[in-house]
């Protein structure tokens, strides 16, 4: 079995001081906060430059060559709205540590996000809705197997398609919950890859709740087949149950020191 991929959260637009980084080309904040994830076990960082419609493509670049430059090519999820930009991004993309990920595609308004990761043979991130979010598992896995379909179509390896069930608010759908650990079963079983903002379950709770919640997620939801998540990787509790988690699915060797590796 794979480790456990996990995508660091925290280079986003929706971060004030990240957002003026971004704006300002001002790589200090953007290096510090990647560091920060990586040296506390992410594996892909995530780089979300917002809908970026005047300068996208030259801000992804921008962005792709600065982390990449200083941080021995890690491999990066390119999120935005704008698809030029991801274009732009994969164009000077080092891919020796891992693929790019484009983040994300959705089986009804950005279903050609499919179509560009395929003809760049990188990854992409689908979620299982389409115009709004599904009712049931019926309807997530309607929108999976369309996603799906298109993505083979276009030549693409199933396994390069991470399908998200999107994690949904436990305050206000707390009996959905159950939904989606069926959900990301049903996609394990169709041998496929999830992931998801995973600290979405946790959104209006308490600061010192969220990391308890947010780790019993992850330990849930990776019994159901979840290879993947978006997290904030400085939760520490977080990335111990991962790690813990991936011992006990012999997802890795375990070790005395198996923390700290």
């Amino acid at each position: 079995m794979a480790k456990f991929v996990v995508i660091g959260e925290r280079l986003s637009t929706t971060a004030p001081a990240i957002n003026r980084a971004f704006t300002n080309r001002d790589p200090e904040p953007i290096l510090k906060r990647a560091k920060e994830q990586l040296d506390a076990g992410a594996t892909y960082l995530d780089v979300n430059i917002g809908p970026a419609e005047n300068d996208g493509p030259e801000l992804m670049k921008w962005a792709v060559e600065l982390l990449q430059g200083n941080f021995d090519n890690v491999p990066l999820a390119l999120d935005t709205a704008n698809k030029a930009a991801i274009e732009a991004g994969i164009s000077v993309y080092n891919r020796s540590k891992g693929k790019p990920i484009v983040n994300s595609a959705d089986a009804a308004g950005r279903i050609e996000y499919i179509d560009l990761a395929a003809a760049n043979d990188a990854i992409v991130i689908a979620l299982c809705n389409g115009e709004g979010i599904a009712k049931d598992n019926d309807e997530r896995m309607m929108y999976c197997q369309t996603m799906l379909e298109r993505g083979m179509e276009h030549g693409m390896e199933p396994t390069d398609m991470w399908f998200d069930p999107l994690f949904l608010v436990i305050k206000g759908m707390q009996d959905k919950q159950e939904q989606i650990l069926e959900c990301i079963k049903m996609i394990s079983d169709m041998e496929l890859n999830s992931t998801g903002g995973l600290s979405n379950n946790s959104n209006g709770m308490p600061k010192h709740i969220r990391p308890i919640m947010d780790s019993a997620m992850v330990a849930m939801a990776m019994q159901c087949g979840l290879t993947s998540a978006i997290v904030n990787p400085c939760d520490l509790r977080l990335m111990e149950t991962i790690k813990s988690c991936d011992i006990i699915k012999n997802n890795t060797l375990y070790a005395d020191s198996y923390l700290e590796l």
